[in-house]
């Protein structure tokens, strides 16, 4: 497990870091996405939007709870589980995303991620958090055997405009 900690001063610096990620990112990823209400998450799915080059406006999927974007480099697929109670949840068969079994493999970002009642065994923790002396910060931690490469360790690290 590895992790990184990058201070995000602004909306673009939090755009920035997903456009980071849409760009370097594999097949197969899922992303869990934390943080309180208006932290930034769906700003940063916006940021990996425009990394995969992804041209549809890409907005909360809130009341659809799924948005699939098929168009980019890879196909993003962006659910919402602020909503959902975890009996809710379990009946949705989210696994779908990741296992590839019935969508193109693509990346998965999950809003609200820890309401999952089951994770991946591989993912991408990403908890963005908001304190008002420090700003606006996100904590990236590697899950199971998922491995990102050190290009973009340093990549990440270097998102932090500072």
């Amino acid at each position: 497990m590895s992790s990184v900690l990058i201070t995000l001063p602004d909306v673009s610096s939090t755009q920035y870091l997903g456009q980071t990620l849409g760009h370097y990112l594999s097949e197969g990823t899922v992303i869990l996405l934390e943080g309180n209400l208006g932290a930034g998450k769906t700003t940063l799915v916006q940021g990996i939007g425009q990394g995969l080059g992804i041209k549809d406006a890409i907005v909360s999927p809130t009341f659809t709870i799924v948005n699939e974007y098929l168009e980019g480099r890879l196909p993003l697929y962006h659910l919402d589980l602020y909503r959902l109670e975890p009996s809710e949840i379990q009946g949705l068969y989210l696994d779908r995303y990741w296992d590839s079994n019935e969508v193109t493999p693509g990346i998965t970002a999950i809003e609200w991620g820890q309401r999952l009642p089951y994770n991946p065994s591989d993912y991408l923790d990403l908890r963005l958090i908001y304190d008002e002396g420090q700003g606006r910060q996100a904590i990236v931690q590697t899950q199971g055997n998922f491995e990102l490469d050190q290009k973009i360790w340093s990549m990440l690290q270097g998102t932090s405009k500072q």
